[in-house]
């Protein structure tokens, strides 16, 4: 369905990057591998990719750098051709807990970058030529709930990079819609560790203990919808803040969480 189109995923080299990487090649894609550190993963996928009949390459670049964003579109585009869907997946994250005025200034820096800024810059350096060719698909990663611009308690800065993200999502969709251009977000639920390679009948028969009744997420939960979202046929999908979190709400499980803890 997608043969011979080229996707750039970000911070693809393992979790729900390195998933949805196979899920687009298995549609024909010729996939270019995003990662910071983790080379050795990176370069693994790559020749898995390749064994499925397509291209692959792996770029070291950190979407926090402007020059990192502009160097790696430019190695796509000189050794493949244009950028025809990019997937914003990569974003730090703080995983300890912690309150707005306990972040230093260059973490909010990074963190705004990573999340936000970046992807802004991605977008702008790949939608002149998905323009000309009237063709191309964006995909954000936002958080459960992030339409709702909540506020997260101990995760300030990342939701606020998120948040941001959703109104760029819905500006870039109406924009770009007359020349072919889909602009979706997708926010995941709590998918956690290894499940993020996992496929759907590897987590069929197990359950959630924080939402009963409901199994959890895998990475193959997430890169089916993205897949789905950049077929030819999905032109009439854009713009749209899509949950694939099981019902599970994050900020929820967090602050429940936070109380267990007497509040910290």
């Amino acid at each position: 369905m997608l043969h011979g189109k080229i996707a750039l995923i970000t911070g693809s080299a393992k979790g729900l990057g390195k998933r949805t990487a196979l899920a687009l090649a298995d549609l024909g894609c010729d996939v270019a591998i995003n990662y910071v550190n983790s080379e050795n993963e990176a370069c693994e996928l790559v020749d898995r990719l390749k064994a499925k009949g397509v291209r692959s390459m792996a770029v070291q670049a950190d979407i926090a750098s402007r020059d990192d964003n502009a160097r790696m579109i430019d190695t796509i585009s000189r050794k493949w051709g244009d950028v025809d869907i990019l997937i914003n997946n990569a974003g730090p994250f703080v995983r300890e807990r912690r309150t707005f005025d306990e972040y230093e200034l260059d973490e909010i820096d990074y963190m705004m970058r990573g999340n936000l800024i970046g992807v802004m810059q991605l977008d702008r350096l790949v939608l002149p030529a998905m323009r000309s060719n009237r063709w191309g698909r964006i995909v954000h990663f936002g958080f459960g709930r992030a339409s709702e611009g909540r506020g997260w308690p101990h995760r300030a800065v990342y939701a606020a990079a998120k948040v941001g993200l959703v109104s760029l999502t819905k500006t870039l969709a109406e924009e770009q819609a007359a020349f072919g251009v889909t602009v979706n977000m997708i926010c995941p639920g709590d998918i956690r560790g290894g499940n993020k390679e996992k496929s759907i009948g590897e987590v069929s028969h197990l359950t959630d203990e924080e939402f009963p009744g409901i199994r959890p997420g895998s990475g193959e939960d997430v890169a089916r919808v993205i897949a789905f979202l950049c077929m030819p046929e999905s032109d009439f999908l854009t713009g749209n803040v899509m949950e694939v979190s099981g019902g599970f709400d994050p900020i929820r499980s967090i602050v429940a969480q936070r109380q267990s803890d007497g509040g910290r």
